[in-house]
């Protein structure tokens, strides 16, 4: 996201939020397009973009800030144990901020895979079931509901 001033000699800009011309001093340029500065907004949250930073975020037609983008799809869209991509439409597992497929989600040291109930353990960022820990404190006590990441095309998910 580029925040540009407009000057005097530059042709008149179109707003691809709302279609108007863009007439400010100021303008966005993102995603190869140009934004009147309140109209770049989170899909989300409807944060103005261009007041809470210099990035923003793309995935399933949805403009995002970094923290929903986060809070969606992961720091990197990419299992935590596995390190394979994790589709927008795909259910995941989401522990101390990493997300996995559900697959991926099982204890370290006999591999049965955990679900939402399961009690579990977290220690320096290994999955261990309630039977397995290797000794300390529970840091996590139960798995919550399975979380989607669906992305329908009309239907916003906030």
């Amino acid at each position: 996201m580029v925040n540009s001033q407009v000057t005097g000699g530059s042709p008149p800009r179109s707003c691809a939020g709302c279609g108007g011309r863009i007439a400010d001093r100021f303008l966005l340029f993102s995603m190869d397009r140009y934004w009147h500065t309140r109209c770049l907004k989170c899909s989300c949250c409807q944060a103005q973009l261009g007041e809470i930073g210099t990035t923003c975020y793309s995935k399933g037609g949805m403009i995002l800030c970094r923290n929903d983008y986060i809070r969606l799809f992961g720091h990197s869209g990419a299992c935590s144990a596995c390190g394979q991509s994790i589709p927008a439409s795909e259910m995941v597992m989401r522990a101390q901020g990493n997300v996995y497929h559900l697959k991926c989600f099982t204890c370290a040291t006999c591999r049965n895979r955990l679900v939402p109930g399961d009690r579990f353990h977290y220690v320096n960022g290994t999955i261990f079931c309630e039977h397995d820990r290797p000794g300390g404190a529970l840091l996590s006590s139960h798995l919550p509901p399975l979380q989607s990441n669906t992305v329908l095309s009309d239907q916003k998910v906030c």
